[in-house]
């Protein structure tokens, strides 16, 4: 069946993250200790500048450190307490992850499952940090595994702005 052209166009002109899954968030073994990650394996971190559960990063932030978004309730993976993830809107109205409520976040410089490469970072006015299973931050300097250079972006926002 052929659909016209006009049902099928608005659809390929939509953002990728208007097609965003349901989050899912896990925990797994790393440098730092067993720590929240989401459904790829990666990394999640939390805010030192957010507030009563709120986020406080947006624009290059965002760029930088982008939400863990979802379109419904998320997932609760192995190692997590359900009771304590939850989700809050974001000022643009996307829907972020939250634990402990804390909103989550991945971090660019992280590129395979495990990195931790943004524990411990002073960026964009507060301390970036990994979460245990708890809830509670993981505390310490950042990882020793070493950051890897800041290659160009074509984003507004290229480097990595600490």
């Amino acid at each position: 069946m052929l659909l016209p052209l006009a049902l099928v166009l608005p659809a390929l002109l939509l953002p990728a993250a208007a097609f965003a899954a349901r989050a899912t968030v896990k925990t797994a073994s790393t440098a730092d200790g067993t720590v929240l990650v989401d459904q790829h394996g990666k990394s999640l971190y939390m805010f030192g500048k957010d507030r009563r559960g709120k986020s406080s990063c947006s624009g290059a932030c965002a760029q930088n450190w982008p939400p863990l978004l979802t379109t419904s309730k998320p997932k609760a993976g192995s190692g997590v307490s359900a009771s304590k993830l939850s989700t809050v809107k974001r000022s643009d109205g996307k829907t972020q992850v939250t634990y402990n409520r804390h909103p989550l976040y991945r971090f660019i410089a992280d590129q395979a499952a495990g990195d931790v490469n943004g524990q411990g970072l002073n960026a964009f006015g507060g301390i970036w940090s990994l979460l245990m299973p708890s809830g509670a931050k993981v505390s310490g300097t950042p990882s020793s595994n070493p950051m890897p250079s800041p290659t160009p972006s074509p984003s507004p926002s290229p480097g990595y702005p600490y």
